[in-house]
């Protein structure tokens, strides 16, 4: 018994493939006149698939990100596959003059609506994750200590057709300070101050997680 992890990358969904891009060529990514949200979209570029301006709920965000992974084991041979599990995580990035807790309140209420209109809860569904991350001038006390203490995970019939997170990521780039929920993984991306670690950390430690964890 075997187990191989793969992007959904080669249907019409568009998700990003393990081996679509060699290791020294940079993949096609729309270009942001935002020059913080561009540093972000260059370090997303390897592990989502990014569009810009998408509407949603009557507000646009300037940043999108999709991420789609397909875990699947096989017996002795891959063509002999079973026990297939996709898991997904959706980003929204875009600026905001102001924040408070209560439109923190409304994100994670709007992530739960998200959740109800495109995930199909079946067997096949492992996980799906809403990211919005805002870019702000400043983080306020209230805000930081909101989103550090912050977790909103759903159990999808008890588990049984896995489960969703909703994720909160605050930065405030001029004065390198972002505060990021506990599972907020792509809070690095956005960290643009700080080098990063590798430039395709994200796509294959999802993948070593999938695979391991």
């Amino acid at each position: 018994m075997s187990e191989r992890t793969d992007a959904a990358s080669v249907d019409e969904e568009g998700g990003v493939s393990a081996d679509a891009t060699p290791a020294d060529e940079a993949p096609a990514r729309p270009v942001w006149d935002d020059a913080y949200l561009d540093d972000v979209a260059e370090r997303l570029q390897y592990s989502f698939d990014l569009e810009r301006d998408v509407d949603l709920d009557g507000e646009t965000w300037p940043l999108y990100g999709q991420l789609n992974l397909e875990r699947e084991k096989y017996f002795l041979h891959p063509s002999i596959s079973y026990g297939r599990h996709d898991s997904d995580e959706h980003l929204f990035a875009r600026r905001v003059d102001g924040l408070d807790t209560t439109d923190l309140d409304a994100l994670v209420e709007l992530g739960h609506q998200l959740a109800d209109e495109r995930i199909t809860p079946n067997e096949r569904h492992y996980s799906t994750e809403f990211t919005f991350a805002l870019v702000v001038p400043e983080i306020d006390a209230a805000v930081r200590d909101y989103v550090s203490g912050f977790r909103e995970r759903t159990l999808l019939k008890y588990g049984y057709y896995g489960h969703y997170e909703v994720n909160l990521l605050v930065v405030a780039p001029k004065r390198e300070a972002c505060v990021a929920s506990e599972e907020a993984d792509v809070a690095d991306a956005f960290r643009t101050w700080d080098a990063p670690a590798t430039r395709d950390r994200g796509l294959f430690g999802r993948l070593a997680d999938a695979i391991f964890g």
